[in-house]
């Protein structure tokens, strides 16, 4: 479904992402883990058109889509949920789902497609006419999730949806990311420092550090593997 190709970042001077390869099968879910400054967030920045590569290939459904525009990305169904959730924090919670539909022009579906966020994450069916941004952290993740799932994704992208939510709420969360994938049948790509969340959901992972992928092979044998945990994640 998605094949990465000896792909390569630089920001200025400086080179992010050298000769990174790794494919993700449809209606599977891949981790992609390193520490910071590994270059995760860049490599999710070049598949959805925010960051040209300065060489490599995405292939998305056998379609190249490497220095695409993030519209044209998006159009072809690959979506990016941000880190940090990036929620719209004047605008309703609808209205944020509404911008998720920003590509789409059936009114009618998207209408349809709003109920079924709410019935996915019935707090914000509750909280529907609340600004985004009284919400709590985790209400907010749901918010940017469903706003993803708008765009009708073929293959959803997930940046640390971990980060700075209790376990609690990170438990819920990977059991929404279970749903996503086996009930809607929807491709995950997610990016996470937390070896314990890739672990949870994904089959595959692959490990990032300064740049390359130093690592690829099983999420749950991962956790049980101190040389990689020690070498690459600094655990």
């Amino acid at each position: 479904m998605l094949e990465v190709t000896d792909l390569n970042v630089w920001y200025g001077v400086t080179e992010v992402l050298r000769r990174v390869s790794f494919s993700v099968s449809e209606k599977s879910i891949v981790a992609l883990l390193g520490g910071n400054g590994s270059g995760k967030t860049t490599v999710l920045n070049a598949l959805s058109g925010m960051v040209a590569p300065r060489s490599g290939s995405i292939r998305f459904f056998d379609r190249e889509i490497a220095g695409l525009r993030s519209d044209q990305v998006v159009r072809a169904g690959l979506i990016q949920v941000p880190q940090g959730r990036e929620v719209f924090p004047s605008m309703t919670v609808r209205e944020n789902l509404e911008m998720g539909a920003a590509t789409r022009s059936n009114g009618p579906d998207i209408g349809r497609d709003i109920e079924e966020v709410f019935a996915l994450f019935p707090r914000l069916a509750e909280r529907r006419s609340r600004p985004a941004g009284s919400l709590s952290g985790g209400e907010q993740q749901q918010v940017a999730i469903g706003r993803a799932l708008m765009a009708r994704p073929r293959m959803l992208l997930m940046d640390e949806p971990s980060v700075g939510l209790s376990p609690i709420v990170v438990q819920s969360m990977i059991d929404t990311i279970k749903t996503l994938n086996r009930e809607r049948g929807l491709t995950i790509l997610i990016v996470e420092q937390n070896v314990g969340v890739a672990a949870a959901v994904a089959e595959t992972a692959y490990v990032l550090k300064d740049g390359e992928i130093g690592y690829s092979g099983s999420a749950p044998q991962l956790i049980d593997n101190p040389e990689v945990l020690a070498s690459y994640l600094g655990r």
